[in-house]
């Protein structure tokens, strides 16, 4: 039997509100030891959804722009931030499309929260550059993704049928696993969008590999072994992943729930 829709699937204003919470509780905290949130910044999301994590450094007075490829989302976007009073610009385009006409373009600050697990290998190191294109000299950003092999890597939350609550079935091989998702009668849409998952496969090695090789400055790590967006989802305390594990390459993945990462554009 599939699952009913809970509320904040339903409402993506709720969702919209989710995220902002967390970027109020922990986002900002994170970065102001390495930027200086007290000016005025230009501040770029990519894959800004319906820009809750951008909402409180547009209460703050920064400059905030999203792009996200969905136009539903970016209408919402629009929306949600008109309705909060505050200003933000949101474009339904693909980054690796763009390109920043001058300076004035460029970015002190992006955000690239839960999107780089979205983009397939072919396209990552595409997508790290375009990060740099958009970046002015010594600009910050701010990463957030769930390691591949932790118990939910492969979003497998999305169905709608009993396999949402079933832990690390995204390692099966990748004909097992399309096979048992069409048997538990999941939307095509949704197995697509599990498959892409399953072929980007982001790890904390693939991460940091694939900073070394665009110029990318690694000046933080912080590995969740409960990721702090569950304080609002579920009510979860977050916890940091200690005892050294984060060091051990391979084993910290299967226990990331979120992986936080501050690179540096020189």
């Amino acid at each position: 039997m599939n699952k009913p829709l809970m509320s904040r699937e339903i409402s993506r204003e709720a969702y919209f509100e989710e995220q902002a919470r967390t970027a109020r509780t922990w986002y900002r905290d994170y970065l102001a030891p390495y930027i200086d949130l007290s000016r005025r910044l230009r501040i770029l999301e990519i894959g800004c959804g319906e820009g809750g994590n951008l909402l409180p450094f547009a209460e703050m007075g920064h400059t905030v722009v999203g792009i996200d490829l969905s136009e539903g989302k970016i209408d919402n976007a629009r929306q949600f931030f008109t309705k909060h009073g505050c200003a933000g610009t949101f474009l339904c385009e693909n980054i690796l499309d763009s390109a920043p006409a001058d300076d004035s373009e460029r970015f002190d600050l992006i955000l690239i929260h839960d999107v780089i697990e979205h983009i397939e290998q072919p396209y990552k190191q595409a997508f790290f550059e375009q990060v740099r294109r958009f970046s002015k000299t010594g600009a910050l950003t701010f990463w957030a993704f769930p390691a591949w092999q932790m118990p939910f890597g492969g979003h497998q939350q999305i169905c709608r049928s009993r396999l949402s609550k079933l832990p690390w079935i995204h390692l099966l091989p990748t004909r097992p696993y399309e096979r048992l998702l069409r048997r538990s009668d999941e939307p095509d849409y949704t197995i697509q969008d599990l498959l892409s998952i399953k072929r980007s496969a982001m790890t904390a090695e693939r991460f940091e590999k694939l900073c070394a090789t665009t110029g990318l400055s690694i000046i933080n790590r912080t590995l969740w072994l409960i990721n702090p967006h569950y304080q609002t989802k579920f009510g979860l305390t977050p916890r940091r992943l200690r005892l050294g594990l984060d060091h051990i390459p391979g084993l910290r993945n299967f226990l990331s729930t979120s992986c936080f990462y501050l690179t540096r554009s020189l």
